[in-house]
């Protein structure tokens, strides 16, 4: 068995063998790439003998930001046929590739008096998760609905998006809302809608957060 030896100036070795047993075709050769590759690359094959470095971390996540609101905020929604930021319900990430993915996670309490909340995912100001058309409904990413005046509830509306932004700039991902007709009109956020100071009162948390994925 032939092999290549490297030996240090301490004195041990190092040596690169031929495989234990014969090539099951002609002689294989291997063509090394011109030039180093980056840090964390790895030496991969196009299966033809040509030795490329490339990145192998297909999938790692690279960073995690999230958004932690534990305060309360009541939006005024008086134009049903237009969705309004709700407040602190967004986050900032900067992807380090453009091939890179972002995964979104939401979790935003909210309440009404009464009718249909209609909430969306906005990559700056273009929807990205929403329902199709049809129906002459409202394109959103989830929907709540309380068909009578409840006072005392706030329910936690989870959504998760895996987006392609497509840049290495500070992108933010947010939250919209929209009412159809309700008693006042007024989204409420980690609170009831009469907000009461008693165990069926509670204040409560959301969340944004933001995952970049390796391509």
């Amino acid at each position: 068995m032939s092999k290549i030896s490297l030996k240090h100036s301490g004195g041990n070795v190092v040596s690169l063998n031929s495989p234990t047993s014969a090539p099951t075709s002609a002689d294989v050769a291997f063509k090394l790439p011109n030039a180093d590759g980056s840090a964390s690359e790895a030496l991969i094959t196009d299966g033809s003998g040509n030795l490329s470095f490339a990145s192998v971390a297909g999938g790692k996540i690279l960073q995690v930001v999230q958004t932690v609101k534990t305060d309360t905020a009541t939006i005024s929604s008086t134009n049903t046929n237009n969705f309004v930021d709700l407040t602190g319900l967004s986050v900032s990430i900067t992807p380090s590739a453009t091939t890179s993915k972002v995964l979104i996670i939401m979790n935003p309490a909210l309440s009404m008096a009464a009718g249909t909340l209609h909430i969306r995912l906005l990559r700056g100001s273009t929807d990205i998760f929403q329902g199709d058309s049809g129906g002459g409904n409202r394109l959103s990413s989830s929907v709540l609905h309380r068909s009578a005046y409840t006072n005392h509830y706030c329910e936690t509306l989870s959504g998760t998006f895996l987006d392609s932004p497509n840049t290495t700039s500070a992108t933010t991902y947010k939250l919209q809302g929209t009412l159809g007709a309700t008693y006042n009109s007024i989204i409420n956020i980690n609170r009831t809608p009469d907000d009461d100071n008693y165990d069926y009162g509670g204040r409560v948390v959301s969340t944004m957060t933001a995952m970049e994925i390796a391509a």
